[in-house]
């Protein structure tokens, strides 16, 4: 049986894979002052998700961010699938990083020192992309 996966594919899959499942897992049973500043955040650059309570909205952001880990780190779940879902909770992080008031510098995309946690998430972006467009590109042929 042939994985649904290319050997390229692997390295960026389990690195990103770990990371997003070892943060899904770190926010269960987040206490509520740590859940109501990420939350706060969130509703920032999200006003919608102000409707949620903030140990409504960790639980769900954990349970995104350890499912979308685990889809990366199986073999068996598609490169494209697993890049289409990086790229979109991805962005989202990058849509964090771009709105949020003092994470980056006057006049540009450099994050200030407060910024440097949420900026690194561009790196995702790029991952997920590449993902996307690699499959893309090899399912022309």
């Amino acid at each position: 049986m042939r994985l649904p996966i290319e050997p390229r594919h692997v390295p960026p899959r389990l690195v990103t894979g770990a990371f997003l499942l070892d943060s899904g897992m770190s926010k269960r049973g987040m206490d509520e002052q740590s859940a109501a500043y990420l939350h706060s955040m969130a509703k920032t650059a999200y006003p919608f998700l102000g409707r949620l309570r903030p140990t409504t909205f960790v639980r769900m952001l954990s349970a995104g961010e350890t499912a979308l880990g685990a889809a990366l780190l199986l073999p068996v779940v598609p490169t494209m699938v697993a890049g289409i879902g990086l790229t979109a909770f991805s962005s989202g992080l990058v849509g964090l990083y771009l709105r949020t008031p003092g994470m980056r510098r006057p006049g540009g995309l450099r994050p200030t020192q407060e910024g440097m946690p949420l900026a690194k998430d561009f790196w995702m972006l790029g991952i997920g992309l590449g993902f996307v467009v690699d499959e893309a590109r090899c399912k022309a042929r």
